[in-house]
């Protein structure tokens, strides 16, 4: 099978095309899956290019989808020719108990999903939203079940209530889309008026350009009556951080879950003590959330918004596209 490994860590002229043999025949409580499309994801960039993130010959991407082609004694949640996705936490099945490293993260602490074929424990997936393409169904691993725990799992989201999500990747157009579809209005953040066209053509009732506006707190603020929003999907970091806090309501939520901004930073922590809003980092979810994440989408009339999708051999180029910031959505990687 095809496959792209990094050489060595630190550099994305070091991802390398190669051929491995098949996966191996599953064994019990084991799946093979023929994966058919990755999508790329902030975390994912940061294991390519940063010196010595994971081991020399990783194979990276954590989000997976394809086709089920074998079963191992035992597995009766699915059979061949499902289609599936794959879980970030494979570990993490449930309760409140997250792991707090990416040991066991694909593309991160093991073998991810720039292949052809894998076999794993059938845990490590759930079925796919029915509907959907692989490559929208790749989009959901690690960006589409973010959104959803923030606004759902740790957020509470009502109908009525006011999310305000930062600028047009992967997580914040989930979020808008989730939110919208939950009857909340939606203010964000962007960069461009083409930006910001697009985002009001997927519903959001507000759109603010933090590059016109540095202090776009107070104009979530005015936008929103005086009140802010009740949920923040900060995927900046400390560059962005103040503004959210100034922008959340009173009691409001503020899921933390991007550093694109930096690693640390200084945190107006009298705004947010005074306004008594709950600040909680996050990272993905389990495979129970994942799970009623997909009978939600089934539901739902739209799709994960797609920038463009590269064949596997052009992940390097993919990768660049995502670190050029000119991508509306999310980018797909095609295994096919």
């Amino acid at each position: 099978m095809k496959a792209i490994q990094l050489t060595a860590p630190g550099g994305l002229d070091r991802l390398q095309i190669t051929t491995l043999a098949d996966a191996a025949a599953p064994q019990a409580h084991e799946i093979q899956v023929r994966i058919h499309a990755s999508s790329l994801n902030y975390h994912d960039l940061m294991v390519a290019s940063r010196e010595g993130a994971t081991a020399p010959g990783r194979i990276p991407m954590a989000d997976g989808a394809g086709v089920v082609t074998a079963v191992g004694a035992g597995v009766t949640e699915f059979a061949v020719g499902d289609h599936v996705v794959s879980c970030f936490f494979p570990q993490w099945q449930s309760g409140r108990y997250a792991p707090s490293s990416f040991d066991l993260v694909p593309g991160d602490g093991c073998d991810g999903f720039a292949r052809e074929m894998v076999t794993m424990p059938a845990t490590a997936f759930t079925h796919a939203p029915r509907g959907y393409s692989h490559e929208e169904a790749a989009t959901l691993t690690t960006a589409g079940l973010t959104a959803w725990r923030a606004l759902v799992v740790d957020g509470q989201l009502q109908a009525g209530d006011t999310v305000l999500v930062l600028g047009t990747g992967g997580v914040s157009l989930f979020a808008l889309q989730m939110a919208k579809s939950m009857g909340a209005r939606v203010v964000a953040t962007t960069s461009s008026a083409e930006k910001a066209q697009r985002l009001k053509d997927l519903g959001a009732d507000a759109v603010i350009n933090y590059r016109e506006t540095p202090e776009w707190g107070d104009a979530v603020l005015a936008a929103t009556g005086g009140r802010g929003a009740d949920i923040v999907v900060e995927v900046g970091g400390p560059g962005t951080l103040a503004q959210s806090i100034r922008a959340c309501a009173v009691g409001g939520h503020i899921a933390l879950i991007g550093v694109l901004t930096g690693f640390s930073g200084s945190i107006p922590t009298a705004e947010l003590m005074s306004k008594q809003q709950t600040l909680q980092g996050l990272i993905v979810g389990s495979r129970e959330q994942q799970q009623d994440m997909v009978r939600a989408l089934e539901q739902f009339s739209w799709k994960p918004v797609i920038d463009s999708c590269y064949p596997l051999e052009q992940l390097a180029a993919a990768f660049r596209h995502q670190q050029s910031g000119a991508h509306i959505g999310k980018i797909c990687l095609s295994c096919a």
